[in-house]
């Protein structure tokens, strides 16, 4: 079978209107599109009159009052997050203000290993790190409604406490910014861990699903298939890297306009940090040597 993977770039709903995806979900999307997002963040409802929101969003008043709208005349019984970047959870506390709903999922923003020089000024710039949940689920955990439950996937790799969410009444799962149809995932360091995802990757292919639904773009109609796309994905990206270090580059930003041609400029960091996730995983496996302890953006490579 090929393994190859084919994005799913089409639109989607437009921002703001409530979408039934199924018989137990809708969704709603923020209108924070672009480069990074897509089309913007998409905030699902689960279940109804009793029910669950998962990822209401970025701080957006708009986005809140579009989500609240859609559930009025119904409970909000839990908001539940996937991980802590601010295109996910600012609009927790408004939400929760609203709804008095008990917060659940990810735990508070952390980064996936010790930090480099600067790097808590990046962090900071992307994460939400005021996120406070009333109950960090791990492995396992299930919170659940009328018709509805919810189990927590641990899907660390884009972010170190970022989770995945099994909706077994529908056989489908919440995959948050891990697997997205519209594009690769980010694994930009010290937030991600190409390690870590790698890991997560192989942990979803041992679970059944018939469809996920990301925090951007449209389902993931075929997951298997598309891990498998996903894994080969990153292998022929690794394979590039080593080529670029066998033919005498030593930097990030020499290698990335030669491995990303043809990429937006507005992508180029996006592609850099990618860069030097898979770098960090190389280090790690003493594949490759790095000129710093903790390799960065600004390092020296080399094979060993």
């Amino acid at each position: 079978m090929d393994d190859a993977i084919e994005f799913d770039r089409s639109a989607t709903t437009a921002p703001g209107a409530v979408a039934e995806l199924s018989p137990l979900v809708r969704r709603i999307i923020a209108g924070n599109g672009g480069p990074m997002t897509f089309t913007g963040t998409c905030s699902y409802i689960v279940g109804h009159g009793t029910v669950a929101i998962i990822d209401p969003g970025p701080d957006d008043s708009g986005h809140v009052e579009r989500l609240l709208a859609a559930v009025r005349g119904e409970t909000v019984s839990h908001i539940v997050v996937t991980h802590t970047h601010r295109d996910h959870s600012p609009a927790v506390p408004a939400v929760k203000a609203a709804t008095g709903a008990t917060v659940v999922g990810c735990g508070p923003h952390r980064p996936s290993r010790e930090l480099g020089p600067g790097e808590g000024r990046v962090l900071d710039a992307a994460a939400d790190t005021g996120f406070a949940p009333d109950w960090a689920m791990g492995d396992g955990d299930t919170v659940s409604g009328p018709g509805w439950s919810l189990a927590a996937v641990e899907t660390p790799g884009h972010t170190a406490n970022h989770l995945a969410f099994t909706l077994a009444a529908e056989e489908t799962l919440f995959s948050g910014d891990h697997v997205m149809a519209w594009s690769t995932t980010i694994v930009a360091p010290p937030d991600g861990s190409m390690a870590a995802y790698m890991a997560s990757i192989e942990k979803l292919r041992g679970l059944t699903h018939a469809r996920y639904w990301p925090g951007h773009g449209g389902p993931v109609a075929e997951p298997q298939r598309f891990l498998r796309g996903l894994v080969q994905h990153r292998r022929q990206r690794e394979a590039a890297i080593l080529n670029r270090l066998d033919a005498g580059d030593e930097t990030i930003a020499a290698m990335v306009p030669v491995i990303y041609q043809g990429l937006a400029p507005a992508l180029h960091r996006a592609a850099a940090l990618s860069m030097l996730a898979q770098l960090e995983d190389l280090v790690l496996r003493g594949v490759v040597a790095c000129s710093d302890a903790i390799p960065a953006l600004a390092s020296r490579y080399r094979r060993v």
